[in-house]
């Protein structure tokens, strides 16, 4: 009986998962309309995988059949020691490298992933470095430096606001987190690790575009070689901003929704994103999202206002930390996560990476972490 409840039960998150129609993506580079081809790494199965945990002393761990994901847990207690978080598993799977280790980090204070960088180096594994120039000169980057790891800085306005590291060209480790200590202990973010040939060889295609090309911001751009592309049954989205028109997306991904939207944003400030929420409310959608505190309200256009005076369930978070996570979750199926927070900077001139990821599994993950980030928030 067990069995054949389990068997209906898996059976319809199967029919859900391909009764849903992706949106198309917007037109830009590695992005046309329609004839983009999504290309497969595997058949379809039959049925999809149940997580299983990943234990963790601090933060949540959960493996699917194809990628990982890690949320930060800054109300534990133990947080406060800065150890045993999410950074763990990260700075493993640097030791077992075995070619290469290609990281773009907007901030790098942590030091486990420091030192994991410096053993790979040693190993002879190539390891470079792209960051944003104002952050270069912190002790961290410095020791990099000293021991001979190739460091690259934007050296412009707009950040490098990357978060991404390519571990052998085999797959990719991105979010929200910044590779700090606050990032990892005190904020709220996700990480994920993506195993994916044709997802790792986008975002190399990035960093080669930064640390090679020496292309920034909105300079030309190399078109991304598989901006959709299905693992294991799951249509991904791979988007480089500002290259790839990645607010048009996001709007058009918003407009399409059918019955609900949820939100982590530290700052937002998008008129375009705010106008497609504004109009899924007016639709009779259900909208909810939680900003940071200290960015929702003091940001300069910040569409907090606008969305408190339309009656959305949009509250400031309660962690004394930032509420740091990027994260859309559309009609509970889709999930969009990265570097990009959602502003016109994002959108215009910073060096940014987005995935939209079409998963029920997944989405119901992501809505665990909304909530609790929501229930914590003050109402």
């Amino acid at each position: 009986m067990r069995r054949d409840i389990a068997s209906i039960i898996i059976l319809a998150v199967s029919i859900i998962a391909c009764s849903y129609t992706p949106f198309a993506p917007a037109s830009g580079a590695g992005h046309a309309a329609e004839s983009t081809p999504v290309y497969s790494t595997r058949a379809a199965p039959a049925t999809q995988e149940a997580f299983t945990a990943i234990p963790l002393h601090v933060g949540f761990g959960l493996r699917g059949s194809w990628y990982e994901v890690y949320f930060t847990d800054p109300s534990n207690a133990a947080s406060a020691q800065k150890s045993g978080g999410i950074d763990g598993p990260l700075v493993a799977v640097i030791d077992d490298a075995r070619l290469s280790v290609h990281a773009a980090m907007y901030s790098l204070t942590l030091h486990d992933v420091r030192d994991a960088l410096l053993r790979a180096h040693r190993r002879g594994i190539d390891v470079k470095v792209v960051m944003e120039s104002d952050n270069l000169d912190a002790q961290d980057p410095q020791m990099l430096k000293e021991a001979g790891i190739p460091l690259l800085g934007d050296r412009r306005q707009g950040l490098m606001h990357n978060k991404f590291i390519v571990v052998d060209g085999m797959e990719v480790w991105t979010g929200s987190m910044n590779f700090t200590s606050s990032g990892a202990y005190l904020d709220n973010n996700v990480m994920m690790r993506l195993r994916s040939k044709e997802v790792a060889d986008d975002y190399e295609a990035e960093f080669n575009e930064m640390f090679v090309d020496d292309h920034f911001g909105p300079q030309p751009a190399n078109k991304t070689p598989y901006p959709r592309v299905t693992v294991d049954g799951t249509l991904v989205e791979v988007y480089f901003s500002p290259d790839d028109h990645v607010e048009a997306a996001l709007s058009q991904l918003l407009r399409g929704a059918r019955s609900s939207v949820e939100f982590l944003a530290y700052s937002f400030t998008s008129n375009a994103l705010g106008e497609a929420l504004l109009h899924a409310r007016a639709a009779g959608l259900g909208v909810s999202g939680v900003m940071d505190a200290d960015q929702g309200p003091s940001n300069a256009g910040s569409e907090l206002p606008a969305f408190q005076a339309a009656g959305l369930d949009v509250r400031l978070d309660g962690n004394p930390g930032q509420m740091h996570e990027k994260v859309i979750i559309v009609d509970r199926q889709v999930v969009v996560l990265g570097s990009y927070n959602f502003t016109a900077s994002a959108a215009k001139s910073n060096d940014e990476n987005v995935v939209i990821i079409h998963d029920p599994l997944l989405a119901q993950q992501f809505v665990r972490e909304f909530q609790r980030i929501y229930d914590l928030a003050p109402p």
